[in-house]
């Protein structure tokens, strides 16, 4: 598989049913599966072991090439809980293969972002925010991994609710409102990054992380690291 050498469990498949509530057109036909989730993995047993005893998890997701009645195909969308310290928990991703397209949407709404990511490239969603993840190409498989913290459920309710997140993205290049969100900001552009100098917090491969207590804190004590996530946002 792209990007991954380790063995595979079956994936849970996000179906065109699953996902029409959230897409710009709901009549929209399709039937294959829209993308692949393959939950808690380790190229090891030592490894899957220290993920588990750090309360954390690796995952990956493939997501085909598709336009979905002139919508580029995305992941269903969520938000994340706070920790006990009451800061939401955050979540790292890599790109394997591909590119791809993080649009995330703070709490409020009053902040809407979007991040190119290409193959390498490591995009950290800080707390607070909820996000989709695009892939705007007409014929490249994004495959991507990401690391989160096994302390929480992801929260779908809201981008349920609405119907999907704040922006469309269209193969055409246009990000359509969602008409279901009341007034919204412009998209913010950003580079992908993971701080800098002493706000800096991981950077790729994440599979290397595996071991590093200190790199992946952040996931479990979002606490500690206001300011880095801070950083991560700035224009």
């Amino acid at each position: 598989m792209l990007g991954w050498d380790g063995e595979l469990p079956p994936p849970a498949v996000r179906t065109m049913e699953e996902m029409r509530p959230v897409l710009a057109d709901p009549s929209c036909t399709c039937g294959d599966p829209l993308y692949f989730m393959y939950r808690d993995l380790a190229k090891s047993d030592a490894d899957w072991r220290w993920l588990h005893a750090h309360h954390l998890r690796y995952d990956l997701t493939v997501i085909p090439p598709r336009s979905l009645c002139g919508e580029w195909v995305k992941t269903k969308g969520h938000y994340h809980p706070v920790n006990k310290a009451g800061v939401g928990y955050p979540e790292i991703y890599e790109v394997l293969e591909g590119e791809a397209h993080y649009l995330l949407q703070s709490k409020d709404l009053t902040d809407v972002v979007m991040i190119p990511a290409q193959t390498g490239d490591v995009v950290i969603i800080p707390p607070g925010y909820g996000h989709i993840s695009i892939n705007p190409s007409p014929d490249k498989v994004l495959a991507m991994a990401n690391i989160v913290s096994t302390a929480f459920e992801s929260e779908y309710g809201e981008y349920e609710s609405r119907h999907g997140a704040a922006y469309f993205e269209f193969s055409s290049g246009e990000l359509r409102e969602n008409p279901r969100y009341p007034a919204l900001p412009p998209v913010r552009k950003l580079r992908s990054k993971s701080g800098y100098g002493d706000h800096r917090i991981s950077k790729g491969p994440l599979y290397n992380l595996i071991g590093d207590a200190d790199a992946l804190a952040f996931l479990n004590h979002p606490e500690k690291y206001l300011a880095v996530f801070s950083v991560l946002l700035k224009d």
